[in-house]
């Protein structure tokens, strides 16, 4: 089995999604479109994974190489298999399957409680509820055509959809880590500015092991979705 990841930015990584898929006993490959963005087989990539970045998904201009990301995005998700998107991966997958993507009213940046959606059918996804995961977006979007909402926060009323049986989009971070904290308090220092949904690097650096160990286990429930493992 091999696993796919579209990295876009060098730090902003899988975090807690890696060491689950080497357990898991996937190969590994990346994509880190800031560094070459080329692309892999689709007939050679068994799950397709889609992470954060601090560009949006309308930069088509600037980063010529997202026209083609999208579509690649597509194309897999017809070849049914399954894929997963977090925050722009999120924003990626709404856009590929033709969904509008644009500026949120306020930033989300910090941990904030999301409201979980239930549905009765087994085959859409639950988390748990209540659940207070860290965000950290400047933009949003419309819930792609024939896609399940799965949660909303006060500030973001789209934070994850799910799109047939095997694709999910979440906008928040349940990959997050310690060290994921450090790199975006780091490289997005510039962002933590007054806000109603932007908390201070102390308060974003206030939380317990214990919600770290709770959103590893979220996240691997994700991926035991997708894959079926």
């Amino acid at each position: 089995m091999r696993a796919h990841i579209f990295q876009h930015l060098s730090f902003e990584g899988p975090g807690t999604i890696q060491p689950w898929l080497q357990k898991a006993g996937f190969d590994i490959s990346f994509t880190v479109f800031s560094e070459d963005p080329k692309l892999p087989n689709i007939p050679d990539i068994d799950f397709l994974v889609i992470m954060g970045g601090s560009m949006s998904v309308n930069d088509e201009e600037k980063y010529p190489w997202l026209i083609s990301e999208k579509q690649f995005i597509r194309e897999f998700i017809a070849s049914g298999k399954p894929v997963l998107g977090i925050c722009l991966g999120a924003q990626m997958i709404a856009s590929a399957l033709g969904a509008k993507v644009y500026r949120n009213p306020e930033k989300e940046i910090g941990w904030f409680p999301i409201q979980i959606l239930k549905s009765s059918n087994p085959q859409i996804f639950q988390f748990p509820n209540p659940f207070t995961p860290l965000h950290w977006h400047g933009e949003t979007f419309d819930l792609p055509e024939g896609a399940v909402l799965l949660a909303s926060s006060e500030a973001t009323k789209n934070q994850a959809f799910q799109y047939g049986k095997n694709v999910l989009a979440i906008q928040f971070h349940p990959e997050a880590n310690r060290e994921t904290l450090e790199d975006f308090c780091f490289h997005f220092k510039n962002e933590l500015v007054q806000g109603k949904f932007i908390q201070t690097e102390n308060e974003i650096f206030s939380v317990t092991p214990g919600k770290f160990e709770e959103l590893q286990g979220i996240m691997h429930n994700v991926l035991i979705f997708l894959t079926g493992l």
